[in-house]
């Protein structure tokens, strides 16, 4: 299999006049975050939390802001923060629906509760609805094995998942938890 690579120095990087990471988030990471390390490149992923617990992702412009804060090179911020999963590089829906993919559910209709998931929002696994609503993703682990299938719909865990009922619980959900847990 071949490599796909990106251009990721020719990337237009969209930006807007105000900062994402501000100086009241500079001033708190020098104090609390960079002493803790021997070197700046150790607080990067602390940098990258602080960015997504404020604005519920991390836009490009914030990366370019944190390599120079921490003096090190864009692709080196972008490469850490496109490796892990739980950074978010677009913007997520209002409400996030995580289906456990492990092993344990997977054996007790994981597909079939992610292919009705997929069915009553009309998107994919990674996409978010067209009204902002919901954004559909797969994770690794919930940690609700003896009870799987599980799904995590914010911060409301679903277990022993029936996919006939799953329109059901993200309308119900959506209704008693209209705030969401994405920021906006």
């Amino acid at each position: 299999m071949a490599w796909i690579t990106k251009n990721s120095a020719a990337q237009k990087v969209e930006r807007r006049s105000q900062p994402y990471l501000t100086d009241a988030m500079k001033s708190d990471l020098r104090a609390r975050v960079l002493p803790r390390y021997e070197n700046p490149q150790g607080a990067l992923l602390p940098c990258l939390h602080t960015i997504q617990h404020a604005y519920g992702w991390v836009p490009a412009q914030a990366m370019l802001e944190i390599a120079e804060f921490l003096n090190l090179k864009p692709g080196d911020v972008i490469d850490t923060a496109s490796f892990y999963e739980e950074y978010w590089l677009k913007p997520k829906g209002k409400h996030l629906i995580q289906v456990c993919r492990s092993i344990a559910c997977e054996f007790c209709g994981q597909r079939e509760v992610t292919q009705a998931c997929k069915d009553a929002l009309n998107i994919d696994v990674g996409e978010t609805t067209d009204d902002g609503q919901f954004t559909l993703v797969e994770l690794e682990c919930l940690g609700s094995c003896g009870t799987a299938p599980a799904m995590l719909v914010d911060e409301t865990l679903y277990e022993n998942v029936q996919p006939a009922n799953i329109a059901r619980v993200l309308a119900d959900h959506a209704k008693k938890n209209g705030h969401g847990h994405g920021h906006h």
